[in-house]
């Protein structure tokens, strides 16, 4: 059983929160959902409620396997919050598993490691992370197997992509 680690605010994108995380948990893995403050009401795009099970402030990549990060918007409002750019950046530098769907992947470019990744993600988003020098594919699902990342685009390629978190922490 791995422990994976979701970081997510107000407007996150749903089924981007709720089918990857039932995936997971169903092959046995342990959620914590990580926002701001520990006990804060997170609320989706489409009516889901959550509350944060920890702080981020009291979390390290170090108490973790993985990091699943939904989109919508949530990202973005993430990207802007030094704690959860570090917090990104340390599961990347220690080679940790990092799954990113949607608007995910703009954490991505706030770590500086951007140039080093193969990745996908929403339309709009692509050429950001093009122009912070990553390789960027149009498919449902990119396995970059050196950084142990695994993203895609939209709650389409929810299929592939929840088939790919669960194979990579097998």
């Amino acid at each position: 059983m791995s422990k994976v680690a979701v970081i997510v605010t107000n407007d996150v994108e749903d089924v981007e929160f709720t089918s990857p995380v039932k995936a997971l948990k169903a092959a046995g893995h342990d959620i914590t959902v990580i926002e701001n403050k520990a006990g804060n009401k997170i609320a989706g795009k489409h009516g889901l409620k959550l509350v944060a099970d920890k702080d981020i402030d009291d979390v390290s990549a170090a108490d973790f396997d993985a990091l699943l990060i939904p989109g919508g918007f949530s990202p973005d409002q993430l990207r802007a919050d030094k704690r959860f750019v570090d917090f990104v950046r340390d599961f990347l530098l220690t080679n940790k598993h990092v799954f990113a769907i949607c608007h995910g992947p703009q954490l991505f470019i706030q770590t500086g490691l951007t140039s080093a990744l193969k990745l996908t993600a929403y339309t709009t988003v692509r050429p950001d992370l093009y122009y912070a020098g990553a390789q960027v594919f149009d498919k449902s699902v990119v396995v970059d197997k050196k950084h142990k990342l695994v993203t895609s685009r939209t709650p389409d390629d929810l299929s592939d992509f929840n088939r790919e978190i669960v194979s990579a922490l097998k």
